[in-house]
């Protein structure tokens, strides 16, 4: 993947920076707060290289990546001059951009982005702690040595004092300042605090308390920091400059560590306690029900974002009695998209589908990620993300009926299946996963699916293709575009045209891959697989339609020479747009390179440049 080139094409397709409020991302998605989500454009989001779809859940307008998310993040905060994130870095600093919407839809974001951050280092601690219990159960250490004592720390810590780590997401989130928020972080896990846990006759001052564990914690240490952002924008908007720096921190700490221990420490354990006790019922009564919804609906939950929603829970159930109920079933969901994907790789003829399969299989059996699964092929298919659901509530059915719980926290996958071992009945945790991945499988590969066409598919072509001018005009070089995405050809090379006139033709005969309802950009199509964007004007999606009447639709097919868009040249120029429209090859990984570029003033139908096929371009 090109990742400054998606990281364009994502960014242009929300809207640019300008319409970016914030933005985070987590193991697979893109998740923007978008301040007007009407000027995304989700047609050209997915047809940009290297997206795997777009979906729009919990506030969010979220763009699916797959395993190369961080590096595409990366790319765009290069672009974007950090398009609208918060930083936390210092007193009153700026909040991250709730998302619009219901309260749910607000705890959703906010987990979102409190967790992102953590999720990669509690899934790769949880899973070497997950390697060392199952080292025990199996006999290959003996937990009384030395170096159990070093492996198991180093596995436990972080896990330990996850209050300290989300104090560091949490101010960023909310816009305080982070040393600060580590700071009342650091009291609730001080070593002579946690051995007050459980102490009689405890008094502040006079007033009674009971002191309750925060090692693990997650709930008292959110609520701490985000009153902490508010008495931090009030204090440095009260105190005078010269001692607001120091006095600050000193009254937040001072007020805010008392009162976690003698109201908001005790408040929350109740509630965990009171949820966690919940979920135990569920899945010591009647278990098999418990992992049926999870084992069944986690990949719906996850298509929306919802999953989220889980993790504070996972947390909580953990720090009450050491062990997940609730993740254990989620092990059959992912291995059961992750089978029937595989059932595809098996049984499909187009290779195109098969190369799409192969890494979607390994995705989601050994990193557990099954968004490049489930969007690129399981959904689109049907079918086999019926049977993975079919398969994720028997397996996750079983597998809670035997009481089975995860001994660490980890990303449900197969190298962190350890993690599930030593806990509840082995033969039926065996017998849930062999469920999970054998029905969905044989079903996939049994009954099969509906094929998508070959002749259509991406990578389908038997050379060159010649494009023609789309306008009457006069050719520019991309380089001459007053857009750095376009002249730096991050979204694909070919020319620009200065229009003379306003009306836009097809260069050749395609298919309408996209044509976008604002009229300004329509990308084609044709029969030997390149993809052309032809983008009229500069920024021009902003008019929102105005002064363009589209002539196509979606899936349209067209002949060389017709109408496919007319445009009010003076209206827009009027408008303080420039009417420089590149006519680009998108597919690049197929059409390489352009030659015979033609220069100078153009008619439509004149020969504009030649798409040059991979081989062609190799051996030219």
């Amino acid at each position: 993947m090109d990742y400054s080139k998606t990281a364009a094409g994502v960014l242009r397709g929300v809207g640019g920076e300008e319409n970016v409020q914030s933005l985070v991302h987590c193991a697979t998605r893109l998740r923007f707060v978008l301040k007007d989500e009407s000027k995304a454009d989700a047609t050209a989001i997915k047809a940009t290289p290297g997206v795997i779809t777009t979906a729009q859940a919990g506030g969010q307008y979220q763009v699916v990546i797959g395993n190369d998310v961080p590096e595409v993040y990366a790319a765009i905060a290069k672009l974007s001059a950090g398009a609208g994130r918060a930083t936390g870095d210092d007193v009153g600093g700026t909040p991250a951009a709730a998302p619009r919407g219901n309260l749910f839809n607000r705890f959703i974001s906010m987990i979102s982005a409190i967790f992102t951050p953590l999720l990669w280092a509690l899934a790769g601690t949880g899973l070497l702690k997950a390697f060392l219990a199952a080292a025990v159960t199996f006999g290959w250490i003996d937990p009384a040595t030395s170096t159990y004592v070093v492996l198991n720390s180093l596995s436990d810590a972080f896990i330990n004092f996850l209050p300290l780590a989300l104090a560091v997401t949490a101010a960023a989130y909310f816009g305080a300042q982070q040393f600060t928020s580590l700071a009342v972080a650091g009291a609730l896990v001080y070593p002579a605090i946690v051995a007050l846990n459980g102490a009689p006759d405890l008094t502040f001052f006079g007033v009674p308390f009971t002191m309750v564990s925060y090692v693990s914690s997650v709930i008292p240490v959110i609520i701490a920091v985000w009153l902490q952002s508010h008495m931090e924008r009030f204090l440095y908007a009260k105190l005078p400059s010269a001692v607001r720096r120091f006095v600050t921190p000193m009254v937040v700490v001072l007020v805010l560590v008392p009162a976690i221990f003698l109201i908001i420490g005790p408040i929350s354990n109740l509630i965990s306690g009171g949820l966690a006790s919940g979920i135990n019922w569920v899945f010591e009564y009647v278990p098999w029900l418990g992992g049926a919804i999870m084992g069944g609906l986690w990949q719906v939950f996850v298509i929306f974002g919802l999953h989220w929603g889980f993790i504070p829970l996972f947390a909580l159930e953990y720090e009450n009695t050491g062990l997940i109920l609730m993740l254990a079933p989620v092990f059959a969901a992912v291995l059961a998209q992750a089978a029937a994907v595989a059932g595809v790789w098996v049984r499909t003829r187009n290779k195109n589908l098969r190369s799409l399969a192969a890494p979607a299989t390994l995705s989601g059996f050994l990193a557990g990620v099954t968004e490049p699964a489930i969007y690129g092929i399981n959904l689109p298919l049907k079918r086999p993300f019926a049977f993975g659901i079919i398969g994720g509530v028997i397996g996750g059915a079983l597998i809670s009926a035997g009481g089975v719980a995860a001994s660490a926290f980890a990303l449900a996958s197969g190298l962190s299946l350890p993690a599930l071992f030593g806990t509840g009945s082995t033969f039926m945790l065996v017998l849930g996963l062999a469920a999970a991945i054998l029905i969905p499988f044989l079903l996939t590969v049994v009954l099969g699916f509906r094929e998508p066409d070959q002749t259509a598919a991406q990578g389908e072509r038997s050379g060159d293709v010649q494009v023609f001018s789309p306008l009457e005009g006069s050719v520019i070089p991309l380089s001459d575009v007053p857009d750095r995405v376009f002249a730096e050809g991050q979204l694909g090379e070919g020319v620009a045209i200065r229009p003379r006139k306003g009306a836009l033709y097809a260069p050749f005969d395609a298919t309408v891959a996209a044509a976008f309802p604002t009229g300004h950009a329509v990308g084609l199509r044709h029969a030997d697989g390149a993809e052309v964007l032809i983008h009229i004007g500069i920024d021009t999606v902003r008019l929102g339609g105005q002064h363009f009447d589209l002539k196509v639709t979606n899936g349209q097919e067209v002949k060389a020479g017709e109408l496919l868009v007319e445009f009010d040249i003076a209206a827009i120029t009027a408008a303080g747009y420039d009417l420089a429209t590149p006519v680009l090859v998108t597919n690049a990984d197929l059409y390489p390179t352009v030659a015979s570029a033609a220069s100078g003033p153009v008619g439509v139908g004149e020969p504009l440049f030649l798409a040059v096929a991979g081989e062609r371009a190799s051996t030219a």
